[in-house]
């Protein structure tokens, strides 16, 4: 019993740190990504087919260059879209990295 505590203690310990960014969720049918998710990766479920990037922001509230990962869970694909002409489809499964630049938004998969 106390090795099963010992590589659970572990396990927990590993996971823990495979995540580097705090999840969120944005609300079922809410389309507009809020700044403040800023340095997060962003979950949608149930999100409308179009969903907004907030006002263009270059930093987050740590002061770090703003950008978001974003991970469609379903169930269809969602076009994320900022000013300037920016959308990017991201299909059921997926995930994309969003970052603020002076120019406007741009992405990688």
């Amino acid at each position: 019993m106390k090795i099963l505590l010992i590589y659970l203690a572990l396990f927990v310990g590993q996971y823990n740190t495979l995540q580097d960014k705090p999840v969120v969720r944005l609300h079922p049918h809410q389309d507009v990504i809020p700044t403040e998710f800023g340095g997060d990766l962003v979950e949608l479920i149930n999100a409308p087919p179009r969903v907004q990037l907030p006002p263009l922001r270059l930093a987050d509230s740590h002061g770090r260059p703003w950008s978001i990962e974003v991970k469609n869970l379903g169930p269809g694909t969602v076009t994320i879209v900022g000013k300037a002409q920016f959308h990017v489809e991201v299909p059921v499964g997926h995930s994309v990295n969003i970052k603020a630049t002076d120019t406007g938004y741009s992405s990688g998969r």
